[in-house]
């Protein structure tokens, strides 16, 4: 059952986003000159140019840096112990941006005030490296200028560097360097992403005036033009793994889309160190471990291997290699060292396999792999070219495919993609999977830093910009979210206010956003009479919202009519929480395609 998409001023909504529509008025006015607009700011400098605080320090000389104005800074050997060296290039979210090329002891950020940066470029996202010394989140409003003379503002908030969320920081340091000695308490720093006039081309970035906002780094982060994503997951938690020395991973891998190229995504996220990947490949599954034909070597910015550090991610160079839809892929890749512990998405519903010592991800056959693994570690995303763009599905263990048979790939992300590919009317979109079991929309599972055996994920709030905004050519996104929220005590008011926020973010960026209705769970141990009547509430605020460009009633399909608080005995798994194979196939085959 499906709610038709809402009319009026929401659907206006869901082009421009806030930030973006101000940008658009702006540019029906005359143009203002930099220095006018900007209080006696002269032309646009290179951030560098502009550096005026000193947030790194040796450990043994802490008083060569002051950083919040109290003494305390950085530490330049946790710095190096994450990978984060002067001028490193780091992948966060999908932006690249470039760690200060300064040594301890010299101005390595901005705080600012007003000023003017050069920065160029096409895309989707303005990304700053930020952190705030305030003791709180520092917030202020900036102003984007793009060619032509037009501009847009923007509302920009830096976390506090030791009070702010671990769970959407870029990177956690394990120290902090003062006048009196060395603390044992986490650094944080932050990427924060802000959105920008599609289309157009930014020629500079004027910062908010807030002094306490602290500014390392800036990039527009591009679109991902000619790039469909195929298939992706979500990191639910970092944990102890292995350990392995010397090993090679082959992850299996079910495609949506397919294209005449590829390339994958590594993600290092909520780590504390960097990992090294030596060598990976790329093949089609044969049976098992075994590919149909040779596996074809990955390369990054054309090594054949890569150091992704801490917090960060990497792209493989695109490859010429077709990818079929609906396909199982082999994707390899060796490391060389010893890892302990890694970031992972716990629940895979598919078996992969870990070798034996040495580099065999060109080994078409399975001798080497002598062991498996249920997780997906690292990989995140496989990408091909060409395409229409991706549906990205953000949502907890019933899209993560809990009780969908292993290995079958018959969750319903899996079935809405081969709906999608066995139809002419609408873009045979990627399907881009983002469900975490356990996950909820706004309370950390995991609690997003350090090695921990819970792996529900960060919340949908916390995760939104890297696991919806930041992937591949994200189209559209749905939201079914909420029933762990209530189970665990959440209000129905907390939910709604917390899908609202959602919807809104995802309409700053051009994202159509749906929202799906709450399914029932009677008889399931934390599904009580009050936790349904929350449910309930939720669901009515959800058929009747103007914030959401449309509904999918997931309730309505699942529910027995005769008792509307439980699941339908035919689409239950047995656990009266999860759907099985059947009630997963029913959620997929009742989405209205034309509202994706």
């Amino acid at each position: 059952m499906v709610i038709s998409e809402r009319e009026g001023s929401r659907v206006r909504r869901r082009v421009w986003g806030t930030a973006v529509v101000l940008g658009l008025l702006a540019a029906v006015a005359p143009a203002v000159s930099a220095r006018a607009a900007d209080g006696g700011v002269t032309e646009p400098a290179p951030l560098e140019r502009l550096f005026d605080n000193r947030a790194v320090s040796h450990d043994a000389r802490p008083a060569e840096a002051d950083f919040d104005g109290a003494g305390g800074s950085l530490s330049a050997a946790d710095l190096t112990a994450a990978g984060w060296t002067p001028w490193r290039a780091l992948t966060v979210q999908g932006a690249r941006l470039t760690w200060p090329r300064r040594t301890a002891g010299e101005p390595d950020n901005v705080r600012a005030a007003g000023q003017s940066v050069r920065v160029r470029g096409h895309g989707d996202a303005l990304a700053l490296l930020v952190a705030g010394t305030a003791g709180t989140d520092a917030t202020g409003t900036g102003t984007v200028r793009y060619a032509g003379g037009a501009r847009s503002t923007y509302r920009l908030t830096a976390p506090d560097w030791r009070t702010g969320p671990l769970a959407t920081k870029a990177v956690a340091l394990p120290h902090i360097n003062t006048p009196d000695g060395q603390l044992t308490e986490k650094a944080r720093l932050y990427v924060v992403t802000v959105p920008i006039a599609r289309g157009r081309e930014v020629a500079s970035v004027t910062l908010p005036r807030n002094r306490d906002l602290h500014v390392f780094a800036l990039a527009v982060r591009p679109e991902s033009r000619g790039w469909t994503g195929s298939w992706a997951a979500s990191t639910s938690g970092h944990t102890a793994v292995g350990p392995w020395t010397d090993r090679t991973l082959r992850l299996v891998v079910h495609t949506s889309a397919g294209g005449p190229r590829v390339r994958i995504r590594l993600d290092n996220t909520f780590a504390s160190a960097p990992v090294r990947v030596a060598s990976a490949t790329v093949a089609l599954q044969g049976v098992g471990a075994a590919a149909r034909s040779a596996p074809v070597p990955l390369s990054f910015r054309g090594a054949a291997g890569t150091a992704i550090p801490a917090g960060a991610q990497e792209f493989s160079d695109p490859l010429g290699f077709e990818v079929p839809p609906d396909t199982n892929l082999l994707v390899s890749f060796h490391l060389p060292g010893t890892v302990t512990a890694a970031p992972v998405h716990r629940l895979a519903q598919q078996t992969s396999y870990v070798s034996e010592p040495g580099d065999h991800a060109g080994d078409g056959s399975a001798t080497a792999y002598t062991s498996a693994v249920t997780a997906w570690p690292l990989l995140t995303g496989v990408d091909v070219g060409g395409g229409p763009g991706s549906v990205v599905l953000l949502g907890d263990s019933i899209t993560d495919g809990e009780k969908s048979t292993a290995g079958a790939n018959r969750r319903w992300p899996d079935v809405l993609a081969r709906r999608l590919l066995a139809q002419d009317e609408v873009p045979r979109y990627g399907v881009l999977n983002q469900g975490i079991s356990a996950n909820r929309v706004v309370t950390d599972r995991y609690p997003g830093d350090g090695v921990s055996t819970d792996t529900g994920g960060v919340s949908a709030l916390h995760r939104l910009d890297r696991d919806v905004l930041a992937q591949t050519s994200a189209r559209s996104v749905v939201v079914f979210q909420g029933v762990n929220d209530v189970r665990w005590g959440a209000t129905a008011d907390e939910v709604v206010t917390g899908l609202r926020e959602i919807a809104a973010r995802g309409h700053e960026r051009g994202l159509r956003t749906l929202a799906a209705t709450i399914a029932p769970c009677e008889g399931e141990t934390r599904c009580t009479a009050a936790a349904d009547a929350q449910r309930v509430a939720v669901n009515e605020w959800i058929r009747g919202n103007e914030d959401f460009d449309g509904v999918l009633d997931f309730d309505a399909v699942l529910r027995d009519p005769d008792r509307p608080a439980r699941m339908l005995p035919a689409y239950d798994s047995g656990d009266h929480l999860h759907p099985g194979d059947a009630g997963l196939a029913a959620l997929a085959e009742s989405v209205d395609l034309g509202l994706l």
